[in-house]
């Protein structure tokens, strides 16, 4: 019987050892996975962050493209006003010029 609880301790023995190794490695990995979740909580506050920022911009984007748009709106605007303005008084100077043309003809004797 003896040699049976010797071979009883050493298999208890062993059992101790191989459960201290799982304790071990249990401990490594909840030491792993509180820094995983730590990672993850300060990823998610940034994309948090990130998103408030997209947001903020896209919004800000937006209103600058109108007032870009409104300001290309004003300018074609203004570049045919002074067209037709140019048109308008190169057709003045032209009906004035005939004028005098006449003019100078019904002054002639």
């Amino acid at each position: 019987m003896s040699g049976t609880g010797a071979a009883l301790r050493g298999h208890h023995t062993a059992l101790r050892e191989g459960l201290s190794e799982l304790r071990a490695r249990r401990d490594e990995l909840s030491g792993r996975i509180r820094a995983e979740e730590a990672e993850r909580h300060r990823l998610q506050a940034r994309i948090v962050t990130l998103s408030r920022r997209l947001s903020d911009t896209s919004e800000s984007l937006a209103g600058l493209r109108s007032a870009r748009a409104h300001i290309d709106r004003t300018i074609a605007e203004i570049d045919t006003a002074s067209g037709q303005i140019l048109d308008n008084s190169q057709t003045l100077l032209d009906v004035l010029k005939e004028e005098m043309g006449d003019l100078g003809k019904a002054i002639e004797p």
